[in-house]
């Protein structure tokens, strides 16, 4: 296996895990990380011993997003050329079964990464949300398309317009999770389930997945690459470099409109 500096990778059967270990930032989606991450999961998906794939951030974290520090003094052709979402389109590439295991904060680009899996597993205390709105942005790595199909066009606007998070039980309420567990049992658990999956028919469940892809994400591109471009063109607003100093700053953000 290779060696990580912002995420572990093991195998445990037939089961690959990748966590990610930035708990300091409760595992903010840097770059970097998310390099490490795509490479961890391409790197399991081509192991002929691995039949499922789960991806978490331990019991008490899954991913709060993405690092404000490093979009803050970002220019919109600073976003585009650095393309770390672009990463995300070799994440819809994996063939096997991917399992995130959410416990505690999935916000932004944990939310996004969370629904490129094929199931969501959450703990009980998982809180999912797209709260970019409240630093100038909105969501970049397919947020809003996803969100809405998952959940529906009202919530998931009350979702990003707001801020709103949904707690686990309403995650699975409006579909956004498959299965609420104890939270010192998430990883466990997501892991029984991959090894479920592991003993199914490997190119049915292939085949499966993707049908299932292409049913939900149909058309979906088309929206996505909207939604990148707008998240970049945020960045040339005064707004967006407001909303995430005063975050960096822990104060209040004063919005101008421009």
């Amino acid at each position: 296996m290779a060696e990580y500096e912002y995420v572990l990778s093991s195998i445990d059967g037939a089961v690959g895990i990748v966590t990610l270990n930035r708990p300091k930032q409760l595992n903010a989606l840097a770059g970097p990380m998310m390099r490490e991450l795509v490479d961890a999961l391409e790197g399991l998906d081509a192991n002929q011993d691995v039949r499922a794939i789960v991806i978490t951030g331990g019991p008490t974290v899954f991913a709060a997003g993405a690092d404000i520090k490093d979009m803050s003094d970002a220019t919109p052709v600073d976003m585009l050329l650095r393309n770390n979402i672009g990463l995300w389109d070799r994440l819809k590439k994996v063939s096997k079964p991917l399992i995130a295991a959410v416990a505690g904060y999935a916000l932004g680009g944990g939310c996004e990464l969370a629904m490129l899996c094929d199931i969501i597993v959450a703990a009980e205390n998982a809180r999912f949300g797209q709260p970019e709105i409240n630093i100038g942005l909105m969501p970049g790595a397919g947020g809003t398309q996803r969100l809405t199909r998952s959940i529906g066009k009202f919530l998931a606007a009350d979702m990003i317009l707001t801020g709103r998070m949904l707690s686990a039980e309403e995650a699975l309420q409006h579909g956004l999770a498959a299965r609420v567990v104890p939270h010192e049992l998430i990883v466990d658990e997501a892991v029984r389930l991959g090894k479920q999956l592991a003993k199914q028919p490997p190119v049915a469940l292939r085949l499966a997945k993707e049908a299932i892809t292409r049913a939900f994400e149909g058309r979906v591109d088309d929206g996505i690459e909207f939604e990148r471009k707008t998240f970049y063109l945020l960045f040339a607003t005064q707004d967006a470099h407001e909303g995430m100093q005063a975050f960096i700053e822990r104060r209040q953000p004063t919005y101008q409109g421009r």
